[in-house]
């Protein structure tokens, strides 16, 4: 069940392949802070500052959200697990997740809301009951059930922070901002302020956590920009790679939540 939370969190951020090769190739030239910055007063910094106002402020909002998530994940443990996962969500109070495995059989069933994580295991017909800072506990990141809802639907995460320098590409700009927990690095399309890449960088010494982030296929969806297609990579003693494909989204539908618990579950 820690793979199928780990997931949730790993959604957010892919390019191209020709973009991600970019990126990298610079990221692993020179630190994510070392982008060159302009005076103040330019005309590319001012467009950075507008850049950076644009992501503090998530460019999706929503009633309800619902999709089906083709899942592909890969870990340095040699393990590798394909299903399909469809989450639903009302924003700010409740989030209903199903795992369908092989054969179309529902493996688990997840209930998440901000103060509470309640996992059926319909397998091995099980029942947990966990406080919210389970998820924190899962993915060693320090989110909340916000911070989830926003990795979902594809807002960015984690930049409550201190823009401390861009780089002007002509179609795209390159941010670096410094928070409490992360060094983040991102890459933004100019004409939508689309975001391309998230790189986020442990500010703690003594750890070496580092997450990638891309986001690919956005398309229209009613009045928003969605990215249908992410990668994640997540590292630090382990490496974690997760492909998301996203299809049959909606938002602002009655969507219902249901989640009854049968009387032969056990307590696990």
């Amino acid at each position: 069940m820690k793979i199928i939370l780990g997931f949730l969190f790993a959604l957010v951020l892919l390019v191209s392949c020709r973009s991600s090769r970019k990126i990298v190739t610079v990221m692993t030239v020179k630190d994510t802070t070392a982008v060159v910055a302009a005076p103040v007063e330019s005309d590319s910094a001012r467009m950075a500052h507008e850049a950076a106002a644009r992501v503090q402020s998530p460019r999706i909002d929503f009633n309800t959200f619902s999709s089906k998530i083709k899942v592909d994940y890969r870990d340095s443990k040699d393990r590798k697990y394909d299903f399909n996962a469809f989450v639903r969500i009302r924003k700010d109070s409740i989030m209903w997740v199903s795992v369908i495995a092989t054969l179309g059989i529902e493996a688990f069933r997840v209930r998440i809301t901000p103060d509470s994580v309640i996992i059926l295991d319909k397998v091995n017909k099980t029942v947990q009951y966990k406080p919210a800072s389970y998820l924190r506990e899962i993915t060693q990141l320090p989110g909340d059930f916000n911070t989830l809802q926003d990795l979902i639907i594809g807002n960015p995460v984690f930049t409550n922070a201190e823009l401390i320098a861009y780089q002007d590409e002509g179609g795209r700009i390159n941010m670096s901002m410094i928070g409490p927990f992360f060094k983040h690095f991102m890459t933004l399309e100019k004409l939508n302020f689309d975001l391309l890449f998230s790189k986020l960088d442990d500010t703690d010494p003594a750890r070496s956590r580092t997450a990638s982030l891309v986001y690919d296929a956005y398309e229209p969806n009613g009045k928003w920009r969605f990215s249908n297609i992410r990668r994640v990579t997540l590292s630090e003693k382990t490496k974690i790679d997760v492909a998301l494909e996203f299809k049959q989204v909606e938002f602002d539908r009655p969507l219902s939540f249901p989640f009854s618990i049968p009387k032969n579950y056990k307590l696990k």
